[in-house]
């Protein structure tokens, strides 16, 4: 599949004019060196495990958060026969945090049987938590203050958190302090029906107060992507992933019998390979009516979770471990929220590359979060720039287009699903797997983030690796 830079059909007055200048040639080949090693540690993922990704609503609905976690948590040990005593710290990412368990990686790790003596925290970072958790454990691992972490991630939309309105909740807190009746009754006389609206949880960035999807579709235009782009890519990421599951590639999943459903829940239900006419047929979900991101071209909100395990290479070979890949090297990007919210892959990745002493050519596995096939679409159009990699990365000539060959070839966040703070863990899962799959070296995960952020990492397979 090739994208092509055209003209746009839409009307968008607000599109960034400046990114319509792209044009472009190859950056020159660089000899490539070795991965740089984290502190002098090789750092591996030993394995990681998932739950089937779902779309909200569906089989999962009646369960808490720290329930998904839980049996991601005690799949990842029994798949690997690891023994808890030997986890040293826990480290879960969430987005839509669940105000019970507001430390949702302490309470999974205790649902889960882990000694009150582990310590555990959580981390957000949007869409790429997980990722974050991963990160954390490396930097743990790195300074000699734990041997073996476990990182993963979880996200619930079936239920999430919606509150009274603040006034309400003023009025409700001044009511709980008032000492006398008379208190109380001023109070109620203060009261208004338009304090019982309800307060949803933010869909809009805070800073620009623009939703997601307008940002992808502003971005889309910008760089010229059409719908027809969007809709070939969006099609191509199901068949890919529908394939993928036939082929009993997603390894990394583990079946959850959830309660109250009779059927064990062991794929994940948000893949379908639809045609080209079908996907034409939808309209805008956002802009309307020249918008180009459709329901069909965006991920969708999914209930999931995920977890690795994560220690130096010489401590797997204490355990009798088999490690799946080594933790390379990462770093993370961020950039203008507005306009560029979702361009954390165009920005990561030649930064990575050059840390790295890499090029695109030495890599041979692209695992990038698609949030949205525009967002995809125009990241892989910055990349080919000219004037967006010297404008905005400042290099002397344009990165290039990865070998599309290589890329997402399992399908990604569009069809598998997208639990906010559990895709980053299924992103280097997929990427070591896929090594061993595909006979490679080297693979690159990347993915953007709310807040105009994003992370690039640098995974490589373990010798002898396999895939199950």
């Amino acid at each position: 599949m090739s994208f092509r830079i055209v003209k746009s059909r839409n009307n968008f007055q607000n599109a960034i004019s400046v990114f319509r200048q792209l044009d472009g040639r190859h950056m020159s080949t660089q000899v490539a060196s070795q991965p740089k090693r984290n502190n002098g540690k090789n750092i591996v993922i030993v394995d990681g495990v998932r739950t089937p990704f779902l779309q909200s609503g569906t089989a999962y609905a009646n369960l808490m958060p720290h329930e998904l976690a839980r049996h991601s948590l005690l799949s990842l040990l029994q798949k690997n026969s690891i023994d808890k005593d030997l986890i040293d710290y826990i480290v879960y990412g969430t987005v839509i945090q669940e105000v019970k368990t507001s430390n949702i990686a302490r309470e999974a790790a205790l649902s889960a049987g882990f000694s009150d003596k582990t310590p555990a925290h959580t981390v957000t970072m949007a869409c790429i938590s997980s990722n974050a958790a991963i990160t954390t454990g490396m930097g743990l691992i790195a300074t000699n203050t734990y041997d073996v972490i476990v990182a993963g991630g979880v996200e619930f939309m079936s239920d999430v958190p919606i509150r009274h309105s603040r006034k309400m909740r003023a009025l409700m807190l001044k009511a709980n302090k008032a000492k006398t009746l008379g208190q109380r009754l001023g109070l109620l006389s203060t009261f208004k029906p338009s304090f019982l609206a309800p307060e949803l949880p933010a869909v809009a960035e805070f800073s620009s107060g623009e939703t997601m999807g307008h940002s992808a579709d502003r971005l889309a235009s910008a760089f010229n992507v059409t719908r027809k782009e969007q809709d070939d890519y969006a099609l191509r990421s199901h068949t890919l992933a529908k394939q993928a599951q036939d082929n009993g590639y997603f390894t990394d999943m583990v079946p959850f019998k959830v309660q109250g459903i009779d059927k064990v829940v062991d794929k994940d239900n948000g893949i379908r390979v639809s045609t080209p006419e079908s996907l034409s047929k939808l309209r805008p979900a956002f802009v309307k009516p020249y918008g180009t991101i459709t329901a069909a071209n965006a991920s969708f909100l999914s209930d999931g979770a995920s977890a690795c395990i994560i220690m130096t290479e010489e401590k797997a070979k204490q355990l009798g471990l088999k490690p799946k890949a080594y933790l390379r090297d990462f770093l993370y990007v961020s950039q203008d929220p507005i306009n560029q919210l979702l361009l954390g892959p165009a920005y990561g990745i030649p930064k990575l590359l050059k840390k790295a002493g890499l090029t695109l050519n030495d890599i041979d596995s692209w695992e990038i979060h698609e949030a949205f096939a525009g967002q995809i679409v125009a990241n892989l159009k910055a990349l080919d720039s000219e004037w967006f990699c010297k404008t905005y990365l400042g290099l002397r000539e344009k990165v290039g287009s990865p070998d599309l060959s290589k890329w997402n070839n399992w399908g990604g966040s569009l069809s598998i699903g997208h639990p906010f703070a559990a895709t980053g863990v299924r992103l280097c899962m997929h990427t070591a797997n896929r090594l061993v799959r595909e006979d490679g070296k080297l693979g690159v995960v990347a993915a953007c983030a709310a807040g105009g952020q994003g992370v690039a990492m640098l995974i490589e397979r373990y010798p002898g690796a396999t895939a199950d």
